[in-house]
């Protein structure tokens, strides 16, 4: 985790071959939220793309880096402070060629907050 204590994992499910959902409690305390931004707090888009990463990385027990990202939509923002538990609904499958895509959608509550197609390689 590159951002300690940023989020716990609350549950991860496997729901078929390749989905999983998993929700994340993130910490609304985390030093990131004091720049980003003070008195408003949003959850950086960087930081969902990471966790995201991070979860496929535990989901394949390998190391990973993005190749590319495709179709990366932020749809509503995050306030820690207001909704901190998040939904993550993962499709990963892995390529004959070796290489991790994953289909994800970022839920809070009933909200869709971020949609991303992305490819990584093993390394």
């Amino acid at each position: 985790m590159i951002l300690q204590d940023f989020y716990k994992i609350l549950s991860e499910e496997k729901v078929s071959d390749s989905k999983y959902t998993i929700t994340i409690l993130v910490n609304e305390k985390h030093e990131v939220f004091k720049g980003h931004f003070p008195g408003n707090p949003i959850m950086p888009g960087v930081c969902m793309i990471q966790i995201i990463k991070e979860l496929t990385e535990s989901i394949t027990k390998s190391s990973l880096m993005i190749q590319s990202l495709a179709n990366v939509k932020f749809m509503a923002l995050i306030n820690p402070e207001v909704t901190p538990e998040l939904r993550l609904e993962l499709d990963v499958t892995t390529t004959e060629d070796g290489l991790v895509k994953v289909k994800n959608t970022t839920y809070f509550n009933d909200t869709t907050a971020l949609k991303l197609s992305n490819v990584y390689k093993k390394i």
